[in-house]
């Protein structure tokens, strides 16, 4: 299933540019800036703030690659590169150390469980205790100090999307299965707003995409549904939340890349439709420092980095 999927959405993009760092050929939204390109142009990787500084850590064209981004000087700086080279990873941040959880080698290679600690005070990797299900195109939120493992693609000789959810807590160093997500999906994201976990959009087959929204509870271990994104759709950013508002940039339709963003209020289960991006994007990450929201890689230019005001 991840291969068709792969290939289908591949063959969208086979033009695009993955070697410069170039504005986008639409006129901007005046909320976008243009920020210095990251060095390492990639897609399928994720992004972590620690500190106030973003680390832009694997995916395709790169996958050992971190990179930090100062926001407030707009410099990169190049880090000590992640042990296990990979795409469509996860990471999150615990205690002011980032972990690399999940992801593949490589498009066709097996799902990894691999579960490596980066802290950026020393700039070094520590392996940890392996993620029980393998898997790749996965979420990762944390909650009061544990890390929520949310969804993605197995690949164990039958290639499909699992609704898997393990918890895993950083200071025992140990892993914990929590009650499956209600829809199965890969490609998704995840927020977290007063202690709630929002499982966002994904793919579930191949020329498909999903609107569905649910809310985990980490204190009862239970899922409800929750009012639909209204454009279905997967690879978005990992979802950035605001002022307790989450924001869904960009990312794939059934047709390709989107430029549409959307902000859902958990408060209200209610959505809003934004402006859109200055021109379509899938496959990046983005993250939060200091109220804007940067987002960072991703197709059709593996370099560009953005800085947004909502």
């Amino acid at each position: 299933m991840y291969k068709i999927i792969f290939l289908f959405l591949f063959l969208i993009f086979v033009n695009c540019d993955n070697d410069n760092g170039s504005k986008p050929t639409t006129t901007p939204n005046d909320a976008w800036k243009d920020k210095s390109p990251m060095p390492t142009g990639r897609q399928y990787l994720s992004t972590s703030v620690v500190d106030g500084k973003i680390y832009a850590i694997g995916g395709s064209d790169g996958p050992t690659a971190v990179e930090q981004y100062d926001s407030v000087e707009d410099v990169w700086t190049v880090k000590t590169p992640m042990p296990t080279g990979r795409q469509w990873l996860s990471t999150s941040v615990v205690n002011g150390k980032i972990y690399a959880i999940g992801g593949d080698k490589s498009t066709g290679s097996p799902a990894l469980s691999t579960n490596e600690e980066y802290d950026p005070s020393n700039d070094t990797w520590t392996a940890k205790v392996e993620m029980p299900t393998a898997r790749f195109g996965l979420s990762t939120s944390v909650v009061e100090g544990k890390i929520y493992a949310i969804g993605g693609f197995i690949r164990n000789g039958s290639e499909e999307v699992t609704a898997v959810v393990e918890e895993y807590d950083p200071i025992t160093d140990t892993w914990t299965s929590k009650t499956d997500m209600p829809v199965a999906r890969g490609l998704l994201s995840t927020s977290v707003v007063n202690g709630k976990i929002y499982t966002i959009g994904g793919a579930p087959a191949p020329h498909n995409v999903y609107a569905a929204v649910e809310e985990y509870d980490p204190v009862t271990n239970t899922w409800s549904t929750k009012s639909a994104l209204p454009t279905a759709r997967a690879t978005f950013s990992s979802t950035s939340t605001l002022n307790e508002i989450i924001y869904v940039i960009g990312g794939t339709d059934r047709h390709g890349p989107v430029a549409n963003i959307e902000s859902y209020n958990p408060t209200t289960d209610t959505w809003t439709v934004e402006n859109p991006l200055p021109g379509v994007r899938g496959f990046l990450s983005t993250s939060v420092v200091d109220g804007k929201i940067y987002a960072i890689g991703g197709t059709p230019n593996y370099r560009l980095v953005q800085e947004f005001t909502p």
